[in-house]
């Protein structure tokens, strides 16, 4: 009898054959078991004996041989005081332990959070995360139960809702202003990994050893502000601006050969040469800087008048709603044909009563006027 035993010894073992099983049950009718089975546990399993509804043992990877002296709650449940080696009846799950990297989180809905430089912002977000079993019997009590197949899928939303309600929180605390946040996504992806193991672990037995914050993403109206402000980043003010336009022509009637092109060109060539003479003129005269230029309506605004015959207009341009200037006749006047100074702005000059666009302004209409074409050719 002892050999026929030894033959039919039975092996209580699982090789996984999905990448999605996080708890199987082992299948034997009646959940019956001989003692002195073999039991297989593998690397990143551990397996779980339940008897009569509650957790018995729970085994480590190895081999182990079932039988009372290694079955100490079991044995007890089951009152064997004189080593039985008759079959005895218990449901044995086997626990992955293993990590699971392929778990995706994002948020449906966005997140609200208080910006320091653009006040209350919605932010989206998505990435990926890693999770794994550290406590199977708790992982087996909390949320697989006596499912026989529990899967990745069936705790995969839980733990996205738990993300998602962790992430604003998180956002809100950290202090990191929102153009930040691209820098520093790691540091935040291992803060949240820290505090979702700490709530996980000790509720359910899961850990999160990795989180991965791929990108966090604005509402497009607050993208097309960022573009705008980067934008006027660029440009800057109305100078630099009217010299980047000149430049552009100069190289556009350079590449356009003709009596018009070369006309244009000439223009604007000489308006840029007014700019940079009145940009080097302030370092000529650095011994005995020039008067500031009179506000319109500011008390004690009156210079004296130049000489006779040398009488020159200093012009002011409101621009998006600031005054820019003063500029010299000729100046202000290559601001207009390069474009800078445009129908509609408003301009000031001493004399004047009040600010007036610059298309009805006497001396600066001839310069909004439509130019006539070229002569036909005589034959």
């Amino acid at each position: 009898m002892d050999r026929m035993r030894g033959e039919l010894i039975d092996i209580v073992e699982w090789t996984d054959d999905s990448r999605d099983t996080i708890v199987w049950r082992f299948p034997r009718y009646e959940n019956e078991i001989k003692m002195g089975a073999r039991l297989v546990v593998r690397e990143s399993q551990a397996a779980v004996f339940v008897n009569q509804g509650r957790i018995a043992d729970v085994f480590a990877p190895g081999t182990h041989q079932l039988e009372t002296g290694n079955l100490p709650i079991l044995s007890t449940l089951q009152g064997w005081k004189y080593g039985f080696h008759s079959p005895f009846k218990a449901e044995v799950y086997f626990v992955t332990t293993r990590q699971f990297t392929d778990m995706k989180w994002g948020t449906q809905n966005p997140v609200t959070v208080r910006d320091p430089e653009f006040g209350m912002v919605r932010l989206r977000a998505f990435g990926a995360y890693a999770a794994r079993v550290v406590d199977p019997a708790k992982l087996l009590t909390e949320l697989a139960g006596t499912d026989p197949q529990f899967r990745t899928e069936e705790v995969e939303e839980f733990l996205r809702q738990l993300i998602v309600g962790r992430l604003g929180t998180l956002l809100a605390s950290s202090g990191i202003p929102m153009l930040d946040l691209a820098s520093r996504q790691t540091e935040l992806g291992d803060r949240l990994a820290k505090a979702l193991t700490e709530e996980l672990s000790a509720a359910h037995g899961i850990a999160i050893p990795k989180f991965v914050i791929e990108n966090v993403s604005l509402p497009p109206e607050v993208e097309q502000a960022i573009d705008a402000r980067s934008r006027m980043g660029i440009i800057g003010n109305v100078d630099n601006y009217a010299r980047l336009q000149a430049a552009d022509a100069v190289r556009d009637a350079a590449n356009n050969p003709g009596g018009a092109g070369e006309g244009i060109g000439l223009g604007l060539g000489m308006a840029a040469a007014q700019q940079m003479a009145q940009a080097f003129a302030p370092q000529q005269g650095q011994q005995q800087p020039a008067p500031a230029a009179p506000t319109p309506g500011a008390p004690g605004a009156a210079v004296p008048p130049p000489l006779p015959g040398q009488e020159q207009h200093q012009w002011h341009v409101a621009v998006d709603g600031q005054q820019q200037g003063p500029y010299d006749h000729a100046t202000f006047t290559g601001h207009i044909r390069s474009g800078a100074v445009r129908r509609g702005m408003l301009a000031w000059r001493e004399g004047m009563a009040a600010w007036q666009p610059v298309e009805e302004i006497p001396e600066l209409a001839p310069h909004f006027r439509a130019t006539p074409p070229p002569l036909p050719p005589q034959a």
